[in-house]
């Protein structure tokens, strides 16, 4: 086979396996919202820290080869004014080669509060896989429950809480007493969080910063059983630490109803 048609078979499979291919310019992607916004810690300015995160992603997005839709963004496209729900991203290969199709769901700055007033815990947050992989959510609440392998079907969003507790407990081998519950501080998780010590559990409260805390909960060795929080694109979460990989399950609530 000639060099040149190596190089041709090369070009058209690009963007075939995200993982090898698109990896590397996703971190930089991430890396560099981290950047912009960490020239911003400590000033008070939550809206700025989110803005410059923003458009430090958006414009290296557009330097990636790719045809990339936004699923899950910085709200609907009349309240965001770019990775906005549906936004097409990416670019072209000058001598017109095929570019893979990409679905990605973005926090540009997850936990402004944290940047803002400089404390620690805020991460920028890329998701991306084949077209049609991930979950092309509506900008609302949504209850979710994230486990651990070890938990797998152990939990159900219905369930009392004291229920899922004993379940993961006993999937974890260990009592529900030596369970950490990471709880987003918020006057309407009231009931939940006194749910959770009557079951026996102990429980660190965070005021933001649930995506973090729920990436905790699902690595071993961080001392986290489990995370119960909303956020936007909008969830009420509960996620085991057993493992590194995780399960999701999820159900969309209206705002009105959390």
């Amino acid at each position: 086979m000639s060099t040149q048609s190596r190089l041709e078979n090369k070009a058209r499979s690009f963007g075939e396996n995200i993982e090898s291919d698109l990896a590397s310019r996703f971190l930089r992607v991430v890396e560099v919202a981290a950047i912009a916004s960490a020239h911003t810690m400590g000033q008070g300015e939550r809206k700025l820290s989110d803005q410059v995160a923003t458009e430090a992603m958006r414009q290296t997005m557009d330097s990636i080869p790719m045809r990339g839709t936004i699923v899950i963004g910085e709200g609907e496209r009349d309240e965001a004014p770019m990775l906005y729900i549906g936004e097409r991203v990416g670019a072209e290969f000058p001598d017109g080669r095929e570019v893979p199709e990409v679905d990605i769901a973005v926090d540009p700055l997850e936990g402004t509060n944290l940047c803002a007033t400089g404390a620690p815990g805020s991460i920028t947050v890329l998701a991306a896989s084949e077209r049609g992989g991930l979950l092309n959510a509506p900008d609302c609440y949504m209850e979710k429950i994230v486990v651990g392998p070890s938990c797998k079907n152990a939990v159900e969003l219905d369930a009392p809480v004291s229920d899922n507790l004993k379940n993961i407990a006993k999937r974890m081998e260990r009592d529900v007493e030596d369970l950490v519950v990471i709880v987003l501080d918020r006057p309407r998780h009231e009931k939940l969080i006194a749910d959770i010590r009557a079951a026996g559990a102990r429980i660190r409260l965070i005021g933001d910063g649930d995506l973090s805390a729920g990436i905790a909960a699902a690595v071993i060795g961080t001392a986290t059983a489990s995370l119960r929080a909303d956020s936007r694109p909008r969830s009420r979460s509960l996620s085991i630490r057993s493992g590194v990989s995780v399960v999701v399950q999820s159900r969309l609530t209206s705002a009105g109803d959390l």
